[in-house]
């Protein structure tokens, strides 16, 4: 995937003049080392220029990482570090930063080899926030070397999506659809991330889509889509029109992309675009965020910025769907109850009409899309990709703006169960511990729209440190609290 940050984190050791150098030194050497022999030096570099103890010293290393070309930074608390020029390094810093500490290696030298990271960690923690300075500190941030290095491991993720947030532009199609005000949300969060978005009229991009008309460049990506669907070419005589749209906003993203380094697409494909353009886009979108490339439907901004960070996160695909209905009873008897640990209320239906990447599914075929044809000649709903969502791990997640303009999220783990839906669309059954509770106190309670974002596995863990490290208050992170944790909305006597 080209659209993404690739992370290289600097590791800068750092040492309180009074404590021995060596210490930090040697540590940094034996850390360096861990990540080496256990991930590879591809993601890190070591600062060899000088261990930090002044501000002089921040300087130069500084100077060091960024000549490096280091886009995140690990301050690493060989001993009990000083706090001012430690801090420094990450205020100073253009990227994601975290600090880490160096445990006691023995007993045997606890008098001049007792570092006292411990204690110089807090001292960092406050002087970070005196200086309203964003640092990732992971949940215990103290360890052997072995340790360190997975958490350097478990940052660069993090970084990945902070990164990628700071370069990100997001290229809309509008207006939203009529009757549509569920994933309209201010812009002005976006701005306050770092994020560009640049908004268009879909008149702009059908006129776009007409000047692509014979464009040479069609047969191939036709040749691409056949070895892509297979036995799944169900609607061959779309494909060139699929190919020249897919086109027209590869180029559109070339030729609109700025100063940015990323993109993303929030796109429209109703009520209008069947029948001007001749198609539905949900097979080419389907393939855009297969290449790293998110696009969300039906305009949905924030939908496509948790896209693009789950992106990120993942190095992977991810999808947009609806939290769409509930799991009839008699398939929830049939297929799940006694077979898997989960109640009728925690499982429900992930849904939309054809836009996730071919390879998260089961098995996959071109259609038509069938809430449209009910209203249209079918052969202008043609380009959607159905099929059943692969069993497997999932997080369930989005980054919204409230309509008072705050920051909110949610996350939430689960699986898609291997259940065949016997439905249209790109569709799963879904099931999430606690989601009954969760629909109501977090996605209802807080005014979620119905569009979550789909990342395939678990990374909760990242997400929730992005979501706090770009600002967003932890009472406005929602997940699927265990049965013995109450919501603050939830009834006691219920």
């Amino acid at each position: 995937m080209n659209n993404i940050p690739k992370v290289k984190v600097g590791i800068v050791a750092v040492s309180r003049d009074c404590f021995p150098e060596s210490l930090s030194v040697d540590r940094r050497k034996a850390l360096v080392k861990a990540y080496t022999d256990k991930y590879g030096a591809e993601d890190i570099y070591e600062c060899p220029v000088c261990i930090v103890e002044s501000e002089i010293h921040m300087v130069q290393a500084l100077e060091d990482i960024k000549k490096a070309s280091c886009n995140a930074l690990c301050v690493y608390l060989g001993n009990f570090g000083p706090e001012i020029s430690e801090t420094l390094l990450a205020k100073h810093f253009d990227g994601p930063a975290m600090y880490i500490a160096a445990a006691e290696e023995t007993q045997n030298s606890l008098s001049d080899g007792r570092g006292d990271a411990y204690c110089g960690m807090l001292n960092a923690s406050y002087n970070l926030k005196l200086r309203n300075v964003k640092a990732y500190i992971p949940e215990y941030p103290v360890g052997t070397a072995d340790e360190c290095a997975d958490m350097i491991k478990e940052f660069v993720p993090i970084a990945r999506g902070i990164i990628g947030l700071s370069d990100l532009k997001i290229i809309s199609f509008g207006p939203r659809p009529l009757n549509f005000l569920a994933c309209n949300a201010p812009i002005k969060q976006l701005y306050n991330l770092g994020v560009e978005i640049e908004e268009n009229s879909e008149l702009d991009l059908f006129e776009a889509f007409n000047k692509h008309a014979g464009d040479p460049r069609i047969a191939d990506k036709v040749k691409e889509m056949e070895a892509e669907l297979g036995a799944g070419n169900m609607k061959p005589e779309v494909l060139p029109k699929l190919a020249q749209y897919e086109l027209t906003l590869l180029d559109w993203i070339e030729a609109h992309r700025g100063y940015r380094k990323y993109v993303a697409i929030a796109g429209k494909c109703w009520p209008a675009f069947q029948t001007q353009f001749g198609f539905v886009p949900c097979y080419v979108n389907s393939r855009l965020t297969g290449m790293g490339i998110p696009v969300s439907c039906e305009v949905d901004i924030y939908g496509c910025l948790s896209e693009f960070i789950g992106t990120c996160v993942s190095e992977d695909a991810v999808t947009l769907l609806d939290i769409n209905n509930s799991v009839p009873a008699d398939m929830y008897k049939e297929s799940i109850e006694g077979k898997f640990p989960y109640t009728h209320k925690d499982t429900f239906m992930g849904f939309h009409c054809g836009n996730t990447c071919s390879r998260k599914l089961a098995a996959c075929s071109m259609k038509y899309q069938k809430i449209m044809a009910r209203s249209l000649p079918i052969e202008v709903t043609n380009g959607t990709l159905e099929g059943d969502i692969a069993p497997g791990d999932i997080t369930f997640y989005r980054l919204q703006s409230t309509a008072d303009n705050k920051l909110r999220g949610y996350i939430a783990q689960g699986e898609v169960l291997p259940v065949a839906t016997r439905s249209f669309g790109s569709i799963g059954v879904f099931a999430i511990s606690e989601m009954g509770r969760f629909y109501r106190h977090v996605l209802i309670e807080k005014n979620y729209p119905h569009h979550g974002a789909v990342a395939f596995g678990h990374f909760g863990k990242a997400l929730y440190e992005i979501y706090k490290y770009i600002g967003v208050e932890v009472d406005e992170i929602g997940y699927n609290q265990p049965a013995a944790m109450r919501y603050p909305t939830e009834n006691p006597f219920a």
